[in-house]
């Protein structure tokens, strides 16, 4: 079907409410093209799109589509999983609660079990929700980081962890078996309320998050006698973070925690920053503010669904430095390991995991404390399966895991991202210097001169509609025929094609590679330093990732740079 006949198959369809319908007649050629060129995909997470009318964007009638598909797994697996149940959680986002509720009734249509949320509530709390109450999967809506206009919906499986992936394409393959998202029935809401099919859930599963929360930090004397005064700035970018950090931090001996209260406003505007990703300096700016007025040694942002986490640091120049998502990792593992083995309770078989695309520093930073570091394909999902086959097969003790992209999981009670945990190891790492008379960013710096000087940069291109899609395609295959035998006058000791499951070195000995199929390339050079390429699995993006080592940070960020320029250069 064409795009044409798409958009006209909706303008026909005479429930259609009336906000959607003003979406569609106010659209242009190229807005109804990119609307219904194709349908929203499910990626390593779920999907994510524009809010809006069409089968490329985000609305009630693609959020029905993808949840009847859930419901006809649900169905094939028997009865016992209906009663199982899915638990359903949102966050602060334009139509948030409608696509939580809208997901139960089509669930409730077909005898399944739900439990949802009474409010908005972080992504960690759902995957918690998922294993407390046994269910057989979770649903979050949320668009994580992104900016206003977009939200999205992420699937769980049963335990806890993003849907795994032979349960995700057969739910994918459910879903496009719906040729006609009209279609799909809706249960009474109200009357499956009443009737508990739909039971609202809220402050009882909260308690029994906190309840587990108190494991995270090692060090109680530490937060006792340096962390109950130590000013910290925390923003939650008015999303989820609000329901949970500020409890967990006083619940944990951190008394002196200022909120950016301006911020601590559920909007699904985000009318205060530009985007609410705590990865940008730019969402810190009334962070920073407050900081300065009250002298915090420590900032911390979560993003709106609370599983993302960015850190700023006081510098001796009273300035505030912030942390890429490789440093948040590097002095979180470190940290650790150090008060693990301090403590005499680091395991001989301790374990870490992170993503390819993420730094070695914490490779070789485990290394030195005699742990393993497992490295997985982009998506936490795949770092819930090695916690997953740690515990069945006892061979590892997980301590931590961690994504470049600011995602970090202390304790496994969650089985994702968790900004809540890493807000208060970070608080608690923050003590830690304090009680040495040093700040964080004399702990990176520490860290740098043990380990080497580690540099890392994510290129983020964005290649909207049918035309990016194919660029997008066009650039990966680029990479994959021609790509340049060095980058910055360095030769590519091993290529990796996580497509095609092969690793060849630069004598052409080809070997093969054993994780899960991916669409990603890595070219490792003579130095060690890395290039990776990989299309964003949620958004129109390509992302290229670098990462070096240097004799000095001026050095590292001279190779960042070349490398960079490299390959602007060669996607022209």
């Amino acid at each position: 079907m064409t795009y044409q006949e798409n958009f006209q198959k909706w303008l026909d369809y005479a429930e259609l409410p009336a906000y959607l319908r003003q979406d569609l007649l106010a659209m242009d050629e190229k807005t109804k093209e990119d609307a219904f060129y194709t349908n929203l995909e499910f990626g390593t997470a779920g999907m994510r799109g524009l809010i809006g009318a069409g089968t490329n964007r985000i609305n009630i009638y693609v959020v029905r589509q993808a949840t009847e598909g859930l419901a006809r797994l649900i169905e094939e697996k028997g009865e016992s999983y209906k009663k199982r149940g899915v638990a359903i959680a949102y966050d602060s986002r334009h139509f948030s609660p409608e696509f939580a509720f809208e997901s139960a009734a089509v669930l409730a249509k077909h005898g399944i079990q739900s439990y949802v949320f009474e409010a908005l509530r972080p992504t960690p709390e759902l995957s918690f929700a998922v294993r407390h109450l046994g269910t057989f999967a979770g649903i979050m809506i949320t668009a994580s980081h992104n900016p206003a206009p977009f939200n999205g919906y992420k699937v769980y499986g049963e335990d806890g962890g993003q849907m795994p992936p032979a349960d995700a394409d057969a739910l994918t393959n459910y879903i496009r078996a719906i040729e006609n998202p009209f279609q799909v029935e809706v249960a009474d809401l109200e009357a499956e309320k009443a009737s508990g099919l739909i039971k609202v859930i809220g402050e009882d599963i909260d308690q029994e998050y906190l309840k587990e929360v108190k494991s995270v930090n090692i060090n109680q004397d530490l937060i006792d006698n340096y962390g109950k005064d130590m000013k910290i700035v925390y923003t939650p970018l008015h999303g989820t973070g609000e329901m949970l950090a500020r409890r967990a931090l006083a619940q944990a001996g951190f008394a002196s925690v200022q909120v950016v209260e301006s911020q601590a406003v559920a909007d699904p505007d985000f009318s205060t920053v530009a985007s609410p990703n705590p990865e940008s300096q730019a969402a810190f700016a009334l962070a920073e503010e407050l900081g300065r007025q009250v002298g915090a040694d420590v900032l911390v942002a979560t993003d709106p669904d609370a599983d993302r986490v960015g850190v700023e640091v006081l510098q001796k120049d009273g300035s505030y430095k912030n942390l890429s998502g490789n440093q948040i990792g590097a002095i979180i593992a470190k940290y650790i390991l150090e008060a693990h083995k301090t403590a005499g309770t680091l395991p001989a078989n301790a374990a870490l995991a992170k993503s390819i695309v993420s730094t070695d520093l914490v490779a070789k930073i485990a290394e030195s404390y005699g742990a393993k570091m497992f490295n997985v394909l982009t998506g936490f999902k795949f770092i819930a399966e090695k916690i997953a086959e740690f515990e069945e097969k006892h061979n590892h003790t997980y301590l931590f895991g961690f994504e470049e992209s600011f995602g970090y999981l202390i304790k496994p009670f969650v089985r994702d991202k968790d900004a809540i945990q890493a807000v208060l190891m970070v608080a608690e790492i923050a003590a830690y210097y304090r009680s040495r008379g040093l700040t964080l960013a004399d702990g990176i710096e520490e860290i740098y001169q043990e380990y080497g000087y580690f540099a890392e940069k994510t290129l983020s291109v964005t290649l909207s509609g049918v035309d990016g899609a194919a660029q997008i395609k066009a650039i990966m295959g680029k990479f994959r025929k021609e790509a340049p035998a060095q980058f910055n006058a360095t030769d590519i000791a091993v290529r990796e094609d996580f497509k095609e499951l092969t690793s060849t070195d630069s004598a052409g000995n080809v070997t093969a590679l054993t994780t899960p199929p991916s669409d990603v390339l890595k070219y490792t050079l003579a130095d060690g330093s890395w290039i990776a390429v990989r299309p964003s699995g949620t958004e129109p993006k390509i992302k290229f990732y670098i990462a070096v080592v240097g004799s000095s940070n001026q050095d590292a960020e001279e190779k960042i740079a070349n490398i960079e320029k490299e390959i602007e250069d060669f996607i022209k």
